[in-house]
């Protein structure tokens, strides 16, 4: 039978004591284990290895847990990274921020192996069933999906799921889309954190907010590229990017060709009438 990888781990932590008392602690238990001794750090390192679990010292020099939550929730590699916060404050409003923030669990310290190794496994299992429930989901929304047309024909029309929960979300992206909006503009407009708003469109379309938010602007760069004569620069910024750069390598990405190629294949140009 084939064994499955260990978990990754990422412990950050300040104190080397604490941090290499848990990094000992976790990789008898079979965990792959990353360190890091700052929020900095730690930040760099769950972009890099994109580990499946994240315990985090709150009180830390330069970066605190809370400011180090809030940068990892924003991007969509990291955003739904379980996240354990370790502290040695057992107050009520420091627990809440920390929730608010989107922290799924809040250990105070000191606390024992056990303890910890008790809200990893419950964090590891609620992340494999929201993984499988997304998988699931996302192949049943695949299925009932009618056959897409072909090259020759033109792009099909786009539109948001019908989940009548997301329908506030789905407004606002189609709103504002075209203004450079991200994660957080649309979690601030609807009024949830941007942890809960990942969890809560992946868990009902198996796509994140950002994808969505790029799905639709790749549909509209579509139609653009088809329907006018607009250069891919003017395109680029009417639809919120920065550059043309950033653009083109996004709509490669989603179309598997460059945006110039794309309008080369799909552009109609009418015959010349009354020509002599």
């Amino acid at each position: 039978m084939m064994q499955q990888s260990a978990k990754k781990i990422l412990v950050i932590e300040d104190n080397a004591i604490t941090r290499n008392l848990f990094l000992d602690s976790l990789q008898a238990e079979g965990f792959d284990t990353i360190a890091a001794h700052n929020g900095v750090t730690g930040i760099q390192q769950a972009q890099e290895h994109s580990p499946d679990l994240i315990i985090c010292d709150i009180m830390m020099p330069d970066m605190d847990g809370y400011a180090v939550l809030a940068a990892l929730r924003q991007e969509p590699i990291t955003a739904i990274i379980p996240f354990i916060f370790l502290t040695g404050s057992n107050s009520t409003e420091d627990m809440r921020k920390g929730m608010e923030l989107g922290a799924d669990d809040y250990l105070t310290k000191p606390c024992t192996v056990e303890q910890l190794l008790r809200a990893i496994a419950t964090r590891l299992e609620k992340q494999t069933q929201i993984r499988y429930w997304c998988a699931i989901n996302s192949h049943q929304m695949s299925a009932s999906l009618p056959t897409p047309k072909t090259s020759t024909e033109e792009p099909l029309e786009f539109s948001f799921p019908s989940v009548p929960q997301l329908k506030e979300v789905f407004d606002y992206i189609e709103a504002h889309y075209q203004e450079g909006i991200t994660l957080c503009d649309v979690a601030q407009a609807v009024g949830y954190s941007s942890a809960y708003l990942t969890n809560r469109v992946a868990k009902k379309t198996g796509d994140t907010v950002n994808t969505w938010i790029v799905k639709r602007r790749m549909a509209e760069a579509r139609n653009l590229l088809q329907n006018s004569d607009q250069s891919i620069e003017q395109i680029a910024t009417s639809l919120g990017y920065q550059n043309a750069c950033h653009f083109s390598r996004q709509f490669r990405q989603h179309n598997e060709i460059p945006p110039q190629s794309w309008r080369k294949k799909h552009q109609f140009i009418p015959e010349h009438i009354g020509a002599v």
